[in-house]
């Protein structure tokens, strides 16, 4: 029900000591047999209060959408955004409610976007149209994202949201990624271009993320939920152009050799993902392993139990994976340079070894 950056804030207000809290993370990675960094612990629900605020925080934002756009396109954004932001001002400044928040963020980036988007709609056509042009269009949505992104600066400095950041970062890779097509203008049907770009700006995304890690590696404090959005993001932006680049999304079939690449940089991945301690690239890869693996048992003449000879294996090989994750863990951080290691969040041991002093 507490996340770390409440025990954090509960020390910095004095109402406890930081002996006390120290004690206290001990005493539960103790009994949980594992140090909190590695449960990757982010606020979502403090309690069912916060999904009945969300569904009614939704419920009235389609309303005031809809009001908005009898009146014109533009407005139904508008009014998302500043509906968004005013119920932001109780539920997140005053009341700290986890999910309400994240919806409230979302609607207003989301808002403030579409309100732009609103402006350019004349007679069904939208800023992808013909008349405007590939290049003009690109151009008009690096600059939307672009003002997007500085929307949810002022977001971030009112409400200090975590996921504010990673709404802000989306943006802006956006804008990197709608630029870069404007400028160059480079026809790419099979999407292969803009592939490239989303996974250049991924990478981006992930060095900012293990930025905000590095800077919490005992993951206490705000900084790291902030990093958690930011692997969530960067994650799909990394893991989809790859597939998509080796011709996994292209067809219905794919051949052995294909599959055993999808499966290696599976294992890469969950490399990278121990090495980090974050899950998300993992999850954002696991329907492409799993279409692979698919392959891989039809290829072999498993062709009326290849679903399920694929769950089982998988299933069991990441159940497997979370509950010797720290072992896991140890083994990979251990043969990585000292330099390197320090940088990333401490293993069981090193966490033991601090809180014992």
């Amino acid at each position: 029900m507490y996340s770390e950056s409440d025990l954090q804030a509960a020390v910095d207000a004095k109402v406890m000591t930081p002996e006390a809290a120290a004690a206290f993370r001990s005493h539960i990675a103790s009994v949980r047999e594992a140090p909190g960094a590695d449960e990757e612990s982010f606020r979502l629900i403090t309690g069912f209060n916060d999904i009945f605020v969300s569904i009614a925080a939704v419920i009235l934002l389609v309303a005031v959408a809809w009001i908005g756009q009898s009146i014109h396109t533009a407005l139904a954004g508008a009014f998302v955004a500043a509906s968004a932001w005013g119920l932001a001002e109780y539920f997140t400044r005053r009341r700290r409610m986890a999910l309400p928040s994240i919806v409230l963020v979302l609607a207003f980036s989301g808002g403030v976007f579409a309100t732009m988007v609103g402006f350019l709609v004349r007679h069904g056509e939208n800023i992808f149209g013909n008349d405007i042009g590939e290049t003009t269009g690109a151009a008009l949505i690096g600059a939307m994202a672009l003002i997007t992104a500085g929307a949810t600066w002022f977001h971030w400095k009112r409400f200090m949201v975590p996921i504010t950041v990673a709404a802000g970062t989306a943006a802006l890779a956006a804008t990197a990624v709608a630029l870069v097509l404007a400028v160059t203008g480079v026809p790419s049907p099979d999407g292969t271009l803009p592939m490239i770009l989303v996974l250049i700006a991924g990478l981006g995304v992930f060095a900012l993320a293990m930025w905000w890690d590095k800077s919490d590696r005992a993951r206490q404090t705000r900084r790291s939920d902030v990093a958690f959005w930011l692997h969530l993001l960067a994650a799909p932006m990394i893991v989809h152009p790859i597939f998509h680049l080796i011709g996994v999304t292209r067809g219905d079939n794919i051949g052995s050799g294909a599959a055993m690449l999808v499966v290696a940089i599976y294992v890469a991945f969950g490399l990278i993902a121990l090495a980090i301690d974050r899950r998300a690239l993992l999850v954002s890869a696991l329907a492409y392993v799993l279409f692979a693996m698919t392959q891989l048992f039809r290829t072999f003449g498993a062709v009326e139990l290849n679903v399920a000879l694929t769950a089982f294996v998988i299933g069991s090989a990441l159940l497997l994976l979370s509950a010797f994750w720290q072992n896991a863990r140890a083994a990979v951080v251990g043969f990585l340079p000292d330099n390197l290691a320090n940088q990333l969040p401490a293993t069981i041991r090193t966490t033991k070894a601090v809180a014992h002093g």
